[in-house]
């Protein structure tokens, strides 16, 4: 196996990754065992995987990934007031607890409980990590290609 494949479009890349706040705080991590996964399959937000474009086979790296090339911007549309009355009767409502709504479309919505001020409750629908830059520590294992897949540029 060619060690010199560079992470890329068409190529699986097994890493080993740790996934922290700038404060240090770690927000996830592989530990010592490797994941794989194909560059576009969106196992990988694609700030993440284009950070790695260009590495090879036993690189290490630790990149920061901004916000808004990670979970994005917190938005403040996304923060919304709701009735106490749109909650079931007997539950127990605290700042803080996340919950699933369902959207328009009936499709799963986290949302966590940012305020409770009497009858109106603010909801943030933004991602927990939105806002956030990270560091992005990463061992890549291997890399293979897997197709002759290109980067396109749209114009």
């Amino acid at each position: 196996m060619a060690k010199n494949t560079p992470i890329g479009p068409g190529t699986r890349v097994t890493l080993r990754f740790t996934l922290a706040l700038t404060s240090g705080d770690i927000v996830d991590s592989t530990g010592d065992t490797a994941a794989t996964f194909v560059v576009g399959d969106g196992n990988l937000l694609p700030g993440f995987e284009q950070a790695m474009y260009g590495m090879l086979a036993e690189a290490s790296a630790r990149l920061l990934i901004p916000a808004s090339q990670a979970f994005g911007e917190h938005l403040e549309a996304n923060m919304q007031r709701l009735r106490r009355g749109q909650f079931p009767v007997n539950m127990v409502l605290t700042e803080g607890l996340m919950m699933s709504f369902a959207d328009k479309a009936d499709s799963e919505l986290p949302g966590v409980i940012n305020k409770i001020q009497g009858d109106s409750i603010e909801v943030d629908f933004n991602h927990p990590l939105a806002g956030k830059d990270l560091i992005f520590e990463v061992d890549i294992v291997e890399v293979e290609q897997i197709t002759n897949e290109i980067i396109r540029v749209s114009e």
